[in-house]
C-alpha cells in the first residue's frame, strides 16, 4: 500500500541522486581524492617544463587550465616550491627547469641567474620598503614599479602570492607574516648585493 508519505520519500531519493554533482569531465578540487589530484597536478607539471619553455607562473595557471586542472597561482607557487622547480636562462629568457636537469653547484648558479635581472635593476632604482599587513609596499621612481614586478616574477622570489603593480609603487600580496618576512629578508639582501639604495 502506498500512501502520500511513501512518494514524497520515494521522489526525495530520486531527487537526491539526480543533483549529485558531476564533474563534467574536468578535474574535480574536492573530496577524497585530493592527495591524487594534488600528485595529478604536480606531475602535469613537471611535465609542462620538461617539454615547452614556460617562464612565469601565469604560463602555467593557464596550461593547467587547458588540462582540466582548476587552479589557483597560489596552489601552482606551492606546487613549484614543493617540486623545488628553479628559473634557468632559455632561448627566449628564463624558464622553469627540473632539479635534475641542473645539479649540484649548478643549481646555485641558476638561481644565481635568475636572479640576475632583478641585481640589476635594484642597482639603478632606489627602492624603499613599507608594510601594512600582510602586504609589502615597494616605491620606486615614476614607471618603474612595473619593470621591478617582472623582475620579481622572473626571479627566485616565491614567497609571495602575486604583485599588483601601479606607476611608482608595487603591492606583493602574502598568505602568512613567515612568508612575508622570508621574502623581505631575500629581497633585502638581493638589494644590499646590488649595490643599490632605498628612497629616504
Amino acid at each position: 500500500m502506498t500512501g502520500p508519505g511513501t512518494t514524497s520519500r520515494a521522489v526525495g531519493r530520486a531527487t537526491a541522486r539526480a543533483t549529485t554533482p558531476a564533474t563534467n569531465g574536468r578535474h574535480a578540487t574536492n573530496g577524497t581524492n585530493s592527495h591524487d589530484l594534488k600528485t595529478q597536478r604536480q606531475r602535469a607539471i613537471r611535465e609542462l617544463v620538461a617539454t615547452r619553455p614556460i617562464g612565469s607562473q601565469r604560463e602555467v595557471v593557464d596550461a593547467l587550465g587547458a588540462q582540466g586542472f582548476e587552479v589557483t597561482q597560489a596552489t601552482v607557487s606551492r606546487d613549484i616550491s614543493e617540486l623545488g622547480l628553479v628559473k634557468a636562462p632559455g632561448t627566449d629568457g628564463h624558464v622553469y627547469v627540473t632539479p635534475e636537469t641542473v645539479t649540484g653547484s649548478s643549481v646555485a648558479t641558476a638561481a644565481a641567474a635568475s636572479d640576475e635581472r632583478l641585481l640589476r635593476i635594484l642597482g639603478d632604482i632606489p627602492v624603499t620598503i613599507g608594510r601594512s599587513g600582510l602586504i609589502l609596499v615597494l616605491t620606486g621612481t615614476p614607471g618603474t614599479a612595473s619593470v621591478i614586478a617582472q623582475a620579481i616574477d622572473e626571479s627566485n622570489l616565491r614567497e609571495q602570492e602575486g604583485t599588483l603593480a601601479g606607476d611608482n609603487t608595487l603591492l606583493v600580496l602574502f598568505a602568512d607574516a613567515s612568508r612575508l618576512e622570508r621574502w623581505r629578508e631575500r629581497f633585502e639582501s638581493i638589494q644590499s648585493r646590488s649595490g643599490g639604495s632605498r628612497i629616504p
